[in-house]
């Protein structure tokens, strides 16, 4: 299941308030513990608090900190974005975001408010940020200023743009319709709308939209003469006070808002008595213009009335101050009791609470993002320390990412090689590896007990003593030996060296698991939305039916360590039943082994490429495939076709592979391409201590 939504907005002033608050209310109402995470927000001046996380973390009393509840101020995204570092911005939502998950039963996530009528961009970062967490959207939309068709179409293209992106919108919501036009709204969006998404209507609701005192207060810069205590009446309708007393009376609604030259007592005073009066509705609050405020003697008569009536002195201009406050956005603040019951109660009238909670409760992501996998592969690697060596201390690579690996605290790390070297360049390089264990195998202490085990385990190969301390001179004999005797928990190795070299070792003395007959790879290939797993595109040539169920088998197993539920391409020139030949056959007998061996894993065989990834191809060559379309595992029939293809998705697609990882050894040991970056080499120690936190 999911465990957060996304609540966005196609512009500014949705009222998407409303249905978040409704939305905290329901799940609180069903569920222990429910957290509330805004990506960014707007910069707080005199470091208050964000309006809408105080009102939310107040009213529903969420144990949660302000700081806990926010990831970025509006200044820093804008400074990133310039930077062209969307990767800070993600990285850091993802690590805020977890934290919560981990925290609470289920996270509501609103999205940001828009500051101006470019709001492209801003909608843009919105559906990025859904789609790197991997959860589904709900949409905001307001009918304001919107026909209904306008009103229906804009919430369409924002659900088809979150759904290019691979992000689920579970509901749209359709805020402020006039209630004369609610029902043709309505009919429209049902007409419009995609059929499996919700969606929802809400009317305008007066007493939302209108403005307290207290935000006239300060948007006006006004200051108060009488009532502070009463700045959060809510005002209903508001008039000008510049008739004769005896006609104002008469336009006087309830919770109307008085505006008024400062000298007119008349007007002040008439109110003041109407508010008090059985015969006329009472009055919110009372501004007075111009800068002006009675005289004392008429401010003794007006202390006198009392009953709840702020009144705010302003300098503008009588109809400049009307204007004004016409303009005034009006929100909900923490003590905005009466609106916040209001806008959950509003949502309870237009919400089928059963049907949307049943959604965000049953949603099932599919896949996983890769930027989600990244930060899960630290996270876990860090619950659980290991410590793993990395023969080639002379590569620049290879002690950059070490550098790296010891600052997050992922694992603890062994150079092999000698120590002034490695320290030299990792000075020359301006790199801190305090932390590192440097170790020469020539000198080190361990050097004869391994050889000698070596020995041991080798005579029978006709290995003798004089040619095992050869071998242990060998980097990648020495290090698979700490890996072998348990001083250190794995290996990776190959920046330098050749494949063959780097796990040469592991087969003659790490040996494979019980059961196991081949020793295999798979990449972890992070595409654009998801993450798929290949393999076997390092190790094996040209393998054999039974070779090949059992690299499917060995991926199977690895994807589903790692996080990705395993769906199992064996893929072929052919799908289903459509070729023949010796290479389709192979791939044919490969899948029913499987399906013999392990008959719970999903798995389609043979089948294109395109059919495998590709849900449009999927329906019209395999319609009744629970595998086709969906495919997480690809295993390729031979290493020619693995290799090339990874190498092509991974440079065409811009995909990050991460790997290879070996599977079937007793203990980890992973190979690295000569032509490996440094977030190569950082990644694979990383699934190298996955690894053996497994064992």
């Amino acid at each position: 299941m999911s465990k957060a939504i996304y609540i966005s907005t196609t512009e500014k002033h949705s009222g998407k308030s409303l249905f978040v608050l409704g939305l905290m209310d329901l799940l609180l109402g069903n569920m222990d513990k429910v957290g509330y995470f805004r990506p960014f927000i707007d910069d707080q001046k005199d470091n208050k608090l964000d309006n809408h996380i105080n009102t939310v973390l107040t009213h529903f009393n969420l144990d949660m900190s302000q700081e806990e509840a926010y990831a970025f101020k509006r200044s820093e995204i804008v400074t990133l974005l310039r930077n062209n570092d969307t990767d800070t911005i993600i990285d850091t939502i993802i690590k805020k975001y977890k934290a919560l998950e981990e925290r609470f039963n289920f996270v509501v996530i609103e999205g940001s408010d828009f500051t101006d009528d470019s709001n492209i961009n801003e909608f843009n970062l919105n559906v990025e940020i859904a789609k790197n967490l991997g959860i589904p959207s709900i949409i905001v939309s307001s009918a304001e200023h919107k026909d209904e068709n306008t009103l229906s179409s804009t919430l369409q293209l924002a659900i088809n743009t979150f759904k290019e992106k691979e992000v689920e919108v579970i509901a749209a919501v359709a805020n402020m319709i006039d209630h004369e036009n609610f029902d043709s709204y309505a009919s429209e969006l049902h007409k419009v709308i995609s059929k499996n998404t919700q969606i929802y209507a809400f009317p305008r609701v007066k007493n939302l939209s209108n403005p307290t005192l207290k935000e006239i207060l300060k948007a006006l810069d006004g200051r108060v003469i009488l009532g502070e205590e009463f700045l959060d009446n809510q005002t209903g309708s508001f008039g000008v006070g510049a008739m004769q007393l005896r006609n104002y009376l008469e336009h006087i609604k309830p919770n109307s808002l008085v505006i008024t030259p400062g000298d007119r007592a008349d007007i002040i005073l008439g109110a003041l008595q109407a508010n008090i009066s059985d015969n006329y509705p009472q009055i919110s609050g009372i501004i007075l213009t111009g800068d002006l405020v009675p005289e004392a003697t008429i401010m003794k008569l007006i202390e006198g009335f009392g009953h709840g009536v702020p009144i705010i002195s302003v300098k503008q201009g009588t109809f400049g101050a009307a204007n004004s406050i016409g303009n005034i956005k009006s929100r909900i603040y923490a003590e905005s009791k009466q609106k916040i019951q209001r806008s959950i109660s509003i949502f309870k009238q237009h919400v089928e609470e059963a049907a949307l909670l049943d959604n965000l409760i049953s949603f099932k992501p599919e896949g996983i993002t890769p930027r989600m996998f990244q930060y899960n592969l630290l996270q876990r690697a860090r619950k659980s320390k290991k410590h793993i060596v990395l023969p080639e201390g002379n590569d620049d690579r290879i002690l950059t990412a070490a550098a790296r690996l010891l600052l997050n605290g992922v694992v603890d790390i062994t150079l092999l090689g000698k120590k002034e070297d490695v320290e030299r360049r990792a000075s020359k390089l301006n790199l801190d590896l305090t932390n590192a264990h440097i170790v020469d195998p020539i000198s080190s202490p361990d050097f004869d007990d391994y050889a000698q085990t070596f020995y041991e385990l080798r005579k029978h190969k006709n290995v003798n003593l004089d040619m095992a301390k050869d071998m242990m001179v060998d980097v990648s004999y020495f290090g698979t030996m700490m890996v072998y005797k348990g001083h250190a928990d794995g290996m990776v190795s190959g920046a330098v060296h050749t494949t063959q070299h780097t796990i040469r070792p592991a087969l003659q003395f790490v040996k494979t698991k019980p059961g196991v007959s081949v020793v295999s790879s798979v990449f972890f290939m992070c595409l654009e939305d998801r993450v798929s797993v290949f393999g076997d595109c390092a190790i094996n040539p040209n393998p054999t039916a039974e070779e090949l169920a059992e690299i499917a088998i060995s991926s199977a197993n690895s994807s589903q360590n790692f996080g990705i539920e395993p769906k199992v391409a064996m893929l072929s020139y052919s799908s289903g039943k459509s070729g023949k030949g010796e290479d389709v056959e192979i791939v044919k007998q490969a899948t029913e082994i499987v399906m013999q061996k392990r008959p719970d894993i999903k798995i389609e065989g043979p089948i294109q490429y395109d059919a495998a990834v590709d849900m449009s191809v999927a329906k019209s060559k395999l319609p009744n495939s629970e595998v086709a379309g969906q495919a997480s595992v690809l295993i390729f029939p031979d290493l020619n076709t693995g290799n090339n293809t990874y190498k092509a998705v991974q440079r065409e697609t811009g995909a990050l592979a991460i790997g290879p990882m070996l599977q079937g050894l007793n203990k980890p040991v992973n190979d690295l391409s000569r032509g490996c970056t440094i977030d190569d080499v950082f990644n694979t120690v990383i699934i190298t201590a996955i690894q053996a936190q497994d064992l």
